[in-house]
């Protein structure tokens, strides 16, 4: 069985329910990440239109997927979130947004705490 219970590490036994949880959303995302490259490389092998088109439409549902189990770990693992608030949903060179964020953290330590809500940072209201 791929991916299951044999690809743990340790004793499953031992292991807490949430990181349990964990492994079958990771594992998940593999499989689908793996699904998509499969389905992309048979629509590029195929010279038939129609069934190019069937598995595109399905190499789609499998980023679908993906894209669900990985909205699944934003919200359930704090890690996943911090790291996805960094370098999703931006524009900038990718390296810069880790760069951007060290910033960032420059600024709060000197300034104190600030509340981040979707990318806009409001500052500490301490005498102003």
């Amino acid at each position: 069985m791929a991916g299951g219970s044999d690809s743990y590490h340790e004793p499953v036994e031992q292991l807490s329910e949430k990181t349990r949880d964990r492994h079958r959303a990771l594992v998940s995302v593999q499989e689908e990440l793996e699904a998509v490259d499969w389905y992309q490389q048979r629509a590029d092998a195929t010279t038939d239109e129609e069934l190019k088109g069937l598995l595109l439409h399905n190499m789609r549902e499998e980023i679908e997927h993906a894209c669900m189990v990985l909205e699944w770990l934003r919200r359930n693992d704090p890690d996943f979130s911090e790291q996805m608030n960094i370098y999703l949903y931006t524009d900038k060179p990718i390296l810069e947004a880790e760069e951007d964020d060290a910033n960032l953290s420059e600024v709060v330590e000197q300034n104190g705490p600030t509340k981040t809500l979707n990318k806009f940072t409001i500052g500490s209201m301490k005498g102003q």
